[in-house]
Protein backbone atom coordinates (compact mmCIF):
# COMPACT_ATOMS: atom_id res chain seq x y z
CA UNK A 1 0.00 0.00 0.00
CA UNK A 2 1.25 3.52 -0.70
CA UNK A 3 2.35 5.62 2.24
CA UNK A 4 0.68 8.86 3.29
CA UNK A 5 2.22 11.11 0.65
CA UNK A 6 0.74 14.41 1.80
CA UNK A 7 -2.05 15.89 3.86
CA UNK A 8 -3.89 19.14 4.42
CA UNK A 9 -5.58 20.11 7.68
CA UNK A 10 -7.61 23.18 8.64
CA UNK A 11 -9.41 23.91 11.89
CA UNK A 12 -8.20 20.97 13.99
CA UNK A 13 -7.20 21.67 17.60
CA UNK A 14 -4.00 23.77 17.51
CA UNK A 15 -3.60 23.29 13.74
CA UNK A 16 -5.28 26.29 12.14
CA UNK A 17 -4.09 25.49 8.62
CA UNK A 18 -1.53 23.12 7.12
CA UNK A 19 -1.67 22.83 3.34
CA UNK A 20 -0.23 20.07 1.15
CA UNK A 21 2.29 18.99 3.77
CA UNK A 22 4.57 16.29 2.39
CA UNK A 23 5.47 13.21 4.43
CA UNK A 24 8.48 10.99 3.75
CA UNK A 25 9.29 7.51 5.06
CA UNK A 26 10.78 8.84 8.31
CA UNK A 27 9.03 11.78 9.97
CA UNK A 28 10.11 12.76 13.49
CA UNK A 29 8.20 15.66 15.04
CA UNK A 30 10.06 17.77 17.60
CA UNK A 31 8.89 20.79 19.55
CA UNK A 32 8.05 22.22 22.94
CA UNK A 33 5.27 20.92 25.17
CA UNK A 34 1.96 22.06 23.75
CA UNK A 35 3.38 22.94 20.33
CA UNK A 36 1.07 20.51 18.53
CA UNK A 37 3.03 17.28 18.02
CA UNK A 38 0.44 15.12 19.76
CA UNK A 39 -2.36 16.93 17.93
CA UNK A 40 -0.76 15.95 14.64
CA UNK A 41 -0.62 12.32 15.76
CA UNK A 42 -4.17 12.44 17.12
CA UNK A 43 -5.54 13.46 13.74
CA UNK A 44 -4.73 9.93 12.55
CA UNK A 45 -6.51 8.53 15.61
CA UNK A 46 -9.56 10.61 14.68
CA UNK A 47 -9.41 9.26 11.13
CA UNK A 48 -9.21 5.70 12.46
CA UNK A 49 -12.27 6.23 14.67
CA UNK A 50 -14.11 7.71 11.69
CA UNK A 51 -13.25 4.72 9.53
CA UNK A 52 -14.51 2.37 12.25
CA UNK A 53 -17.76 4.40 12.26
CA UNK A 54 -17.17 5.48 15.84
CA UNK A 55 -16.94 9.24 15.33
CA UNK A 56 -19.75 10.33 17.65
CA UNK A 57 -18.62 8.24 20.62
CA UNK A 58 -15.01 9.30 20.12
CA UNK A 59 -15.76 13.02 19.91
CA UNK A 60 -18.09 13.00 22.92
CA UNK A 61 -16.31 10.59 25.27
CA UNK A 62 -12.62 10.91 24.33
CA UNK A 63 -12.35 14.49 23.11
CA UNK A 64 -14.98 16.34 25.11
CA UNK A 65 -17.21 17.47 22.27
CA UNK A 66 -16.82 19.45 19.02
CA UNK A 67 -15.43 22.58 20.67
CA UNK A 68 -12.44 20.60 21.92
CA UNK A 69 -11.76 19.32 18.40
CA UNK A 70 -12.27 22.52 16.41
CA UNK A 71 -9.51 25.15 16.49
CA UNK A 72 -10.49 27.46 19.40
CA UNK A 73 -14.04 26.10 19.23
CA UNK A 74 -16.96 26.73 16.92
CA UNK A 75 -17.02 30.49 17.60
CA UNK A 76 -13.68 30.76 15.79
CA UNK A 77 -13.73 27.71 13.49
CA UNK A 78 -16.78 26.72 11.47
CA UNK A 79 -15.52 23.37 10.22
CA UNK A 80 -12.69 20.86 10.33
CA UNK A 81 -11.31 20.18 6.86
CA UNK A 82 -8.82 17.41 6.09
CA UNK A 83 -7.35 15.77 3.00
CA UNK A 84 -5.15 12.65 2.93
CA UNK A 85 -3.37 11.48 -0.20
CA UNK A 86 -2.01 7.96 -0.74
CA UNK A 87 -0.35 7.69 -4.15
CA UNK A 88 -3.13 8.01 -6.74
CA UNK A 89 -5.88 7.88 -4.11
CA UNK A 90 -7.17 10.30 -1.53
CA UNK A 91 -9.79 10.89 1.14
CA UNK A 92 -11.31 14.27 2.01
CA UNK A 93 -13.88 15.37 4.54
CA UNK A 94 -15.39 18.38 6.27
CA UNK A 95 -16.88 18.06 9.75
CA UNK A 96 -19.20 20.72 11.17
CA UNK A 97 -20.70 21.10 14.67
CA UNK A 98 -24.41 20.80 15.33
CA UNK A 99 -26.61 22.60 17.81
CA UNK A 100 -26.89 19.40 19.87
CA UNK A 101 -23.11 19.17 20.25
CA UNK A 102 -22.19 16.62 17.59
CA UNK A 103 -19.84 16.66 14.63
CA UNK A 104 -21.41 15.60 11.35
CA UNK A 105 -20.12 15.36 7.79
CA UNK A 106 -20.69 18.45 5.71
CA UNK A 107 -19.20 16.35 2.93
CA UNK A 108 -17.19 13.15 2.57
CA UNK A 109 -15.21 12.40 -0.60
CA UNK A 110 -13.01 9.63 -1.98
CA UNK A 111 -10.59 10.73 -4.69
CA UNK A 112 -8.60 9.21 -7.54
CA UNK A 113 -6.14 10.56 -10.09
CA UNK A 114 -4.28 8.28 -12.51
CA UNK A 115 -1.72 8.71 -15.25
CA UNK A 116 -4.32 8.11 -17.96
CA UNK A 117 -7.41 9.36 -16.19
CA UNK A 118 -8.19 12.87 -14.89
CA UNK A 119 -8.75 13.36 -11.17
CA UNK A 120 -12.19 12.45 -9.97
CA UNK A 121 -14.07 13.10 -6.72
CA UNK A 122 -16.68 10.64 -5.50
CA UNK A 123 -19.09 12.35 -3.09
CA UNK A 124 -20.05 9.80 -0.45
CA UNK A 125 -22.66 11.94 1.22
CA UNK A 126 -23.56 15.08 3.18
CA UNK A 127 -25.10 15.56 6.61
CA UNK A 128 -24.44 12.03 7.89
CA UNK A 129 -23.15 11.16 11.38
CA UNK A 130 -20.71 8.34 10.62
CA UNK A 131 -18.24 7.87 7.78
CA UNK A 132 -19.44 6.01 4.70
CA UNK A 133 -16.02 5.21 3.22
CA UNK A 134 -15.93 1.78 4.86
CA UNK A 135 -19.14 0.57 3.23
CA UNK A 136 -19.26 2.67 0.04
CA UNK A 137 -19.88 0.59 -3.11
CA UNK A 138 -18.16 2.85 -5.65
CA UNK A 139 -14.94 1.72 -7.28
CA UNK A 140 -12.83 4.68 -6.09
CA UNK A 141 -13.61 4.01 -2.42
CA UNK A 142 -12.55 0.38 -2.86
CA UNK A 143 -9.05 1.65 -3.70
CA UNK A 144 -9.00 4.17 -0.85
CA UNK A 145 -10.05 1.77 1.91
CA UNK A 146 -6.85 -0.33 2.00
CA UNK A 147 -4.77 2.83 2.43
CA UNK A 148 -6.93 3.99 5.34
CA UNK A 149 -6.48 0.58 6.98
CA UNK A 150 -2.70 0.42 6.45
CA UNK A 151 -1.52 2.48 9.43
CA UNK A 152 -1.70 2.20 13.23
CA UNK A 153 -0.84 4.34 16.28
CA UNK A 154 1.19 2.75 19.11
CA UNK A 155 1.49 4.08 22.63
CA UNK A 156 3.56 2.10 25.16
CA UNK A 157 3.53 4.60 28.03
CA UNK A 158 1.59 2.58 30.60
CA UNK A 159 3.99 0.29 32.47
CA UNK A 160 2.25 0.52 35.85
CA UNK A 161 1.36 -2.57 37.86
CA UNK A 162 -2.09 -2.58 36.25
CA UNK A 163 -0.78 -2.11 32.69
CA UNK A 164 -2.33 -4.56 30.24
CA UNK A 165 1.09 -5.62 28.97
CA UNK A 166 1.75 -7.15 32.41
CA UNK A 167 -1.54 -9.02 32.67
CA UNK A 168 -2.57 -12.48 31.54
CA UNK A 169 -4.36 -12.57 28.21
CA UNK A 170 -5.67 -15.07 25.69
CA UNK A 171 -2.89 -17.16 24.18
CA UNK A 172 -4.53 -17.02 20.73
CA UNK A 173 -4.69 -13.20 20.73
CA UNK A 174 -1.85 -12.90 18.22
CA UNK A 175 -3.23 -11.62 14.93
CA UNK A 176 -1.36 -8.32 15.31
CA UNK A 177 0.38 -6.47 18.11
CA UNK A 178 -2.11 -4.30 19.93
CA UNK A 179 -1.60 -0.54 20.17
CA UNK A 180 -0.72 -0.76 23.89
CA UNK A 181 1.07 -4.14 23.61
CA UNK A 182 -1.69 -5.77 25.68
CA UNK A 183 -1.08 -9.06 23.85
CA UNK A 184 2.73 -8.90 23.83
CA UNK A 185 3.33 -12.37 25.31
CA UNK A 186 0.99 -14.08 22.84
CA UNK A 187 2.47 -12.16 19.94
CA UNK A 188 6.05 -13.06 20.90
CA UNK A 189 5.03 -16.70 21.19
CA UNK A 190 3.59 -16.56 17.66
CA UNK A 191 6.78 -14.95 16.33
CA UNK A 192 8.94 -17.63 17.97
CA UNK A 193 6.82 -20.35 16.38
CA UNK A 194 6.22 -18.91 12.90
CA UNK A 195 8.98 -16.31 12.34
CA UNK A 196 11.99 -17.63 14.20
CA UNK A 197 14.55 -15.39 12.51
CA UNK A 198 12.66 -12.22 13.42
CA UNK A 199 12.10 -13.49 16.95
CA UNK A 200 15.82 -14.05 17.52
CA UNK A 201 16.59 -10.63 16.10
CA UNK A 202 14.18 -9.09 18.63
CA UNK A 203 15.83 -10.97 21.51
CA UNK A 204 19.36 -10.03 20.37
CA UNK A 205 18.39 -6.36 20.05
CA UNK A 206 16.88 -6.35 23.54
CA UNK A 207 20.14 -7.83 24.85
CA UNK A 208 22.06 -4.87 23.35
CA UNK A 209 20.09 -2.53 25.61
CA UNK A 210 19.57 -4.92 28.55
CA UNK A 211 22.67 -7.23 28.69
CA UNK A 212 21.17 -9.17 31.62
CA UNK A 213 18.21 -10.30 29.52
CA UNK A 214 18.23 -13.96 28.52
CA UNK A 215 15.06 -14.94 26.66
CA UNK A 216 11.29 -15.05 26.91
CA UNK A 217 9.75 -18.14 28.45
CA UNK A 218 7.53 -20.41 26.41
CA UNK A 219 5.81 -22.91 28.65
CA UNK A 220 4.96 -26.30 27.09
CA UNK A 221 1.50 -27.14 25.91
CA UNK A 222 -1.22 -24.84 24.66
CA UNK A 223 -2.60 -22.92 27.63
CA UNK A 224 -5.65 -20.76 27.06
CA UNK A 225 -3.97 -17.76 28.71
CA UNK A 226 -0.43 -16.47 28.77
CA UNK A 227 1.58 -13.70 30.42
CA UNK A 228 4.97 -12.15 29.75
CA UNK A 229 7.78 -14.10 31.44
CA UNK A 230 11.53 -13.99 30.91
CA UNK A 231 14.84 -15.32 32.15
CA UNK A 232 18.09 -13.65 33.10
CA UNK A 233 21.38 -14.65 31.52
CA UNK A 234 23.09 -17.32 33.58
CA UNK A 235 19.82 -18.31 35.28
CA UNK A 236 17.75 -20.09 32.60
CA UNK A 237 15.77 -22.09 35.18
CA UNK A 238 14.47 -19.04 37.09
CA UNK A 239 11.45 -17.33 35.51
CA UNK A 240 10.66 -13.66 36.09
CA UNK A 241 7.44 -11.83 35.36
CA UNK A 242 7.02 -8.51 33.58
CA UNK A 243 6.83 -6.50 36.80
CA UNK A 244 10.50 -7.35 37.42
CA UNK A 245 11.52 -5.36 34.33
CA UNK A 246 12.24 -1.63 34.59
CA UNK A 247 9.76 0.64 32.86
CA UNK A 248 12.33 1.62 30.22
CA UNK A 249 13.30 -2.00 29.50
CA UNK A 250 9.68 -3.05 29.12
CA UNK A 251 8.96 -0.17 26.76
CA UNK A 252 12.01 -1.04 24.68
CA UNK A 253 10.82 -4.65 24.47
CA UNK A 254 7.48 -3.40 23.14
CA UNK A 255 9.20 -1.16 20.59
CA UNK A 256 11.62 -3.87 19.45
CA UNK A 257 8.79 -6.35 19.01
CA UNK A 258 6.76 -3.84 17.02
CA UNK A 259 9.52 -2.64 14.72
CA UNK A 260 11.52 -5.85 14.22
CA UNK A 261 8.62 -8.15 13.45
CA UNK A 262 8.51 -9.40 9.84
CA UNK A 263 7.92 -6.56 7.42
CA UNK A 264 4.82 -8.23 6.06
CA UNK A 265 3.15 -8.08 9.48
CA UNK A 266 4.05 -4.44 10.17
CA UNK A 267 1.52 -1.77 9.16
CA UNK A 268 2.55 0.33 6.17
CA UNK A 269 2.46 3.51 8.28
CA UNK A 270 3.39 3.33 11.98
CA UNK A 271 2.78 6.24 14.36
CA UNK A 272 4.53 6.31 17.76
CA UNK A 273 4.13 8.99 20.43
CA UNK A 274 7.26 9.75 22.51
CA UNK A 275 8.98 6.34 22.22
CA UNK A 276 11.99 7.56 24.22
CA UNK A 277 10.12 7.69 27.52
CA UNK A 278 12.26 6.05 30.22
CA UNK A 279 14.97 4.87 27.81
CA UNK A 280 18.72 5.14 28.44
CA UNK A 281 20.57 7.31 25.85
CA UNK A 282 22.21 4.19 24.40
CA UNK A 283 18.80 2.56 23.98
CA UNK A 284 17.61 5.69 22.17
CA UNK A 285 20.61 5.43 19.82
CA UNK A 286 19.74 1.79 19.07
CA UNK A 287 16.11 2.80 18.53
CA UNK A 288 17.16 5.49 16.04
CA UNK A 289 19.05 2.87 14.02
CA UNK A 290 15.95 0.67 14.02
CA UNK A 291 13.84 3.61 12.80
CA UNK A 292 16.21 4.11 9.87
CA UNK A 293 16.13 0.42 8.97
CA UNK A 294 12.35 0.18 9.16
CA UNK A 295 11.85 3.38 7.15
CA UNK A 296 13.55 1.73 4.18
CA UNK A 297 10.40 -0.36 3.78
CA UNK A 298 7.68 1.33 5.83
CA UNK A 299 6.61 4.83 6.86
CA UNK A 300 7.19 6.09 10.42
CA UNK A 301 5.62 9.15 12.02
CA UNK A 302 7.09 9.76 15.48
CA UNK A 303 6.75 12.56 18.02
CA UNK A 304 9.63 13.06 20.46
CA UNK A 305 11.23 15.33 23.04
CA UNK A 306 14.55 13.48 22.93
CA UNK A 307 17.67 15.40 21.92
CA UNK A 308 19.54 12.07 21.80
CA UNK A 309 17.11 10.71 19.22
CA UNK A 310 17.27 13.85 17.08
CA UNK A 311 21.11 13.70 17.20
CA UNK A 312 20.92 10.48 15.18
CA UNK A 313 18.77 11.95 12.40
CA UNK A 314 19.24 13.87 9.18
CA UNK A 315 17.52 17.24 8.60
CA UNK A 316 15.07 15.68 6.14
CA UNK A 317 13.87 13.28 8.86
CA UNK A 318 12.89 16.04 11.29
CA UNK A 319 9.73 18.16 11.39
CA UNK A 320 9.97 21.16 13.71
CA UNK A 321 6.68 22.04 15.39
CA UNK A 322 6.22 25.53 16.84
CA UNK A 323 3.24 27.43 18.15
CA UNK A 324 2.75 31.02 17.03
CA UNK A 325 -0.17 33.18 18.15
CA UNK A 326 -2.03 30.10 19.35
CA UNK A 327 -1.62 27.85 16.32
CA UNK A 328 0.86 25.17 15.30
CA UNK A 329 3.38 25.51 12.48
CA UNK A 330 5.35 22.71 10.85
CA UNK A 331 8.70 23.02 9.08
CA UNK A 332 11.14 20.56 7.57
CA UNK A 333 14.75 21.65 6.90
CA UNK A 334 17.13 20.40 4.22
CA UNK A 335 20.85 19.61 4.33
CA UNK A 336 21.50 22.68 2.19
CA UNK A 337 19.68 25.01 4.57
CA UNK A 338 21.77 23.80 7.53
CA UNK A 339 25.01 23.12 5.68
CA UNK A 340 27.09 25.61 7.64
CA UNK A 341 25.73 24.49 10.99
CA UNK A 342 26.04 20.73 10.46
CA UNK A 343 29.82 20.89 10.12
CA UNK A 344 30.03 21.68 13.85
CA UNK A 345 26.73 20.61 15.40
CA UNK A 346 24.33 17.68 15.31
CA UNK A 347 20.61 18.14 14.75
CA UNK A 348 19.90 17.72 18.46
CA UNK A 349 22.46 20.37 19.37
CA UNK A 350 20.93 22.75 16.84
CA UNK A 351 17.56 22.12 18.44
CA UNK A 352 18.96 22.83 21.92
CA UNK A 353 20.56 26.05 20.65
CA UNK A 354 17.21 27.10 19.17
CA UNK A 355 18.60 27.26 15.64
CA UNK A 356 15.78 25.06 14.38
CA UNK A 357 13.01 26.48 16.55
CA UNK A 358 10.70 24.11 18.40
CA UNK A 359 11.72 25.49 21.79
CA UNK A 360 9.56 27.18 24.49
Amino acid sequence: MPKVGSLSIAGYKSIRRLEDFKLSNLNVLIGANGAGKSNFISLFRLLNEMYEQNLQVYVQQREGGPDAVLHFGRKITERLHAEFYFGHNGYKFDLVPTSDNRLIFEREISWFSGDYKPSHDELLGQGHEEARIRTAKDRISSYVRPALQSWRIYHFHDTSNTAKVKQRHAANDNLRLKADAANLAAYLRMLRSEHEESYHRIVETIQLVAPFFGDFIERPGNPETIELEWTQKGYPDTPFKAHMLSDGTLRFICLATLLLQPSGLLPDTVLIDEPELGLHPYAISVLADIFKQVSERKQLIVSTQSVELVNELSPEDVIVVDQQSGYSTFQRFTEEQLEGWLTEYSMGELWKRNVLGGRP
